[in-house]
């Protein structure tokens, strides 16, 4: 039987994607292997966490569990815990602007002169992104996102479920293709008149001039790149799932209800392999969450002073968070993909920008890293006042994409005792 992983059942101009079948990967079928397809989702808690409750005392793999590691259970073979990791350069003063170098590493966030860096999926995204319909999803629960393009543009983010499932998923009338294809070609003649320009201009450029402007005409090449890939995309129909078109919750201060929202959205993103490369921002607000036993906003606790009893209240919110975490990690174990499953090949990587929220400390940001098959099951510790860059993990990230990388924004090397499985 010759069938492709790919092929779509056709009926009725509906396309529905075939789920794995036995018969779409005989054993015998070639002895040509090809690469297992990778992924990586990037989350950033914007309040940190309490991290009494996460961090082992122990190193290794023989680490005592803690409160937070407690509620992952039998995923801590699929886990490791890093302590110690923080950003070079980052101010305490702007802690909270420094989400904007989460994923950068970018010195200076916050400060009137900051430029910022491109992201770690905005890199992965140049190599893979060619591969899916959407390059990379970046998505959030409060407005802002965490994705940076390589000119230190914000990507605009998405926050709101059903649009997001509507774009996925759900052809739109012939009338809307069009106009997509006419968006495509608007956007095609105006980078052709960009491009004219750029050649009348070059020769009165300086020798510096002219390396700006080429390093501007590498991104509009970029843009024509993409522009011809979605013009193919949007000839195909797009993956069908049998689950019902979610709703937005319109409670700003149900953290825990949009960020379940948007992990269902990833997981059947990454499912249709709709996209490889997902950032998810959650939200952190000033009300106090529809959860039991909690009275003030999620700021407010994280500021807590030491006050035990915004500290019980924090561990309520944080304990669902992870909770959430968690049903994420076993949809995507419960999700088989050949003779593997979606956690095996995808990186799933929960921080913050904040070590301590409530002193506003940039030291010692919690770190958990999840799936995508690396050597898990341990915590890895470093001195936080002498620790390698977070932008190491980055580039162990980048490669376990299969992106030949040595260095990405601050980076001085790979993270030290995180190894591959194979």
């Amino acid at each position: 039987m010759n069938i492709h992983r790919r092929q779509f059942l056709n009926a009725s101009g509906v396309a529905l994607a075939l789920p794995y079948l036995e018969a779409l990967h005989p054993a015998c079928a070639s002895s040509i292997q090809t690469p297992p397809i990778r992924r990586m989702v990037c989350i950033c808690a914007p309040l940190g966490l309490y991290t009494p409750n996460l961090f082992p005392t122990k190193t290794g793999r023989d680490y005592e569990s803690t409160p937070y590691l407690e509620i992952f259970g039998d995923y801590r073979s699929q886990m490791t815990v890093v302590s110690g990791l923080s950003h070079a350069g980052t101010n305490p003063g702007f802690a909270h602007q420094a989400t904007a170098s989460f994923l950068t590493g970018a010195q200076g966030a916050g400060r009137p002169a900051f430029r910022n860096s491109i992201s770690v999926d905005q890199f992965a995204a140049e190599h893979i992104g060619t591969l899916t319909r959407f390059s990379s999803l970046t998505l959030s629960g409060e407005g802002l996102g965490l994705s940076w393009t390589r000119t230190g543009a914000i990507v605009p983010a998405a926050n709101s479920p059903s649009k997001v499932f509507a774009q996925l998923f759900l052809d739109g009338p012939e009338s809307e293709k069009q106009n997509q294809f006419q968006r495509l070609e608007d956007g095609r003649s105006i980078l052709d008149d960009v491009r004219e320009s750029a050649a009348r201009m070059r020769f009165q450029l300086s020798s510096a001039d002219r390396d700006r402007l080429e390093e501007y005409m590498t991104s509009v090449r970029a843009l024509e790149n993409r522009i011809r890939i979605d013009e193919g995309w949007a000839q195909k129909p797009k993956p069908k799932v049998e689950v019902e078109p979610p709703k937005d919750i319109a409670n700003a201060a149900d953290l825990i209800g949009r960020m379940r929202l948007l992990f269902e959205l990833t997981q059947l993103a990454l499912e249709t392999d709709s996209t490889r490369l997902v950032t998810i921002m959650l939200a952190g607000s000033t009300y106090a969450p529809p959860i039991a036993g909690v009275s003030l906003g999620h700021h407010d606790l994280s500021h807590h002073g030491k006050d035990p009893g915004k500290i019980a209240q924090l561990e309520i919110i944080e304990r669902e968070t992870l909770k959430t975490l968690r049903e994420l990690l076993a949809k995507l174990q419960n999700t088989r993909e050949e003779d593997s499953n979606l956690l095996e090949r995808t990186m799933v990587f929960f921080g913050s920008n904040l070590g301590d929220a409530s002193s506003h400390s940039v030291k010692n940001l919690p770190v958990l890293l999840c799936g995508g098959g690396f050597q898990h099951g341990q915590h890895i510790a470093f001195d936080p006042q002498s620790n390698p860059p977070l932008c190491n993990l980055y580039v162990s990230m980048l490669q376990r994409l299969g992106i030949e990388v040595d260095s990405f924004g601050s980076s001085t090397g790979t993270l030290t005792g995180l190894e591959m499985t194979s």
